[in-house]
């Protein structure tokens, strides 16, 4: 059965940011370009994963998940923990066909009240110096989302390694939904620092703005792969909102009305086929488009 209609997240950030002001041009790098068929299809088993990471943890520890597992049925678990409150659900393991480790994060599950304030906790702090080692004190993100990652980084760190050892793997793929998403875009920031000699890839859908401008940069200039992908009038990526300081990195995907998926180069870029272009208030945004489908693929478990 699939995650409820995910509506108290937008509408608890608007309470908290009333008024989403048209923003200013953001830099972008060229044209905004459609992608392939082929392109498309290439995400699908990460949107899969993205979706099960709303399973509870001991459903991904056997992967006995249903069509969540199913969809990517040669994936082997390592590791699994959270209680899907207090701590977000969150799985390890490894995709032989994709020859990746696989690292996802359980997106709000708006029954339970702790990931819903974890979402609207919106002051702008800095990253804890212990877990990022020599990153900036400019660069700043959401203390609930800094809050939700630091509960599992270790306990994630260790699994990513023991995933590596095991399967000889040098491909990390950090993915996740809504909330799940901010916490896999911290991870991508995080992982790098304390694994060297692996190359990482960041998928989320449904992602809200997680940092400020210097985390955009930062993000944008990293050796990193990313790809958040926004479905159609979905209004969570526009939170927490520019005039509070936040900014997404560049990497956005917008599936339009048509089915269209589309290119959106730079950060926030304001064009009407891109997000901020077309949803620029709260107010003109579904919330049922936050679930998706991404290419067939409603989140939930």
């Amino acid at each position: 059965m699939r995650a409820p209609f995910l509506c108290a997240y937008p509408l608890l950030l608007s309470a908290l940011a009333s008024v989403h002001a048209l923003p200013a041009a953001r830099s972008d790098s060229g044209p905004i370009t459609p992608l392939t068929s082929s392109q498309i299809d290439a995400f699908e088993p990460y949107t899969w994963y993205a979706s099960t990471g709303h399973c509870n943890s001991s459903a991904t520890l056997t992967w006995d998940c249903g069509a969540d597992c199913d969809a990517n049925p040669s994936f082997k678990p390592v590791a699994s923990g959270g209680d899907g409150d207090a701590t977000q659900y969150w799985f390890v393991g490894y995709d032989p066909v994709l020859d990746t480790v696989i690292v996802s994060h359980q997106g709000t599950d708006t029954h339970k009240i702790l990931p819903v304030l974890t979402d609207a906790d919106i002051l702008l702090v800095e990253l804890d110096s212990d877990l990022f080692p020599g990153i900036s004190s400019e660069i700043k993100v959401s203390q609930g989302f800094r809050g939700a990652q630091e509960k599992v980084a270790t306990d994630v760190l260790a699994a990513v390694w023991t995933t590596i050892d095991r399967y000889g793997t040098s491909q990390v793929t950090m993915v996740g939904h809504s909330l799940g998403a901010a916490i896999s875009l911290l991870d991508a920031v995080y992982l790098p620092l304390h694994i060297f000699d692996a190359s990482f890839t960041f998928i989320g859908y449904g992602l809200p703005r997680v940092g400020n401008q210097e985390f955009a940069d930062y993000v944008d200039a990293a050796s990193l792969s990313v790809a958040h992908i926004n479905n159609k009038e979905d209004p969570v990526p526009i939170l927490p909102g520019m005039f509070l300081g936040y900014v997404h990195p560049s990497g956005e995907v917008h599936i339009e009305d048509s089915g269209e998926w589309a290119n959106c180069p730079g950060q926030d870029n304001p064009s009407t086929q891109c997000i901020v272009g077309d949803v620029p208030k709260i107010w003109d945004g579904d919330g049922s488009d936050h679930v998706g489908p991404y290419g067939g693929v409603e989140m939930g478990c």
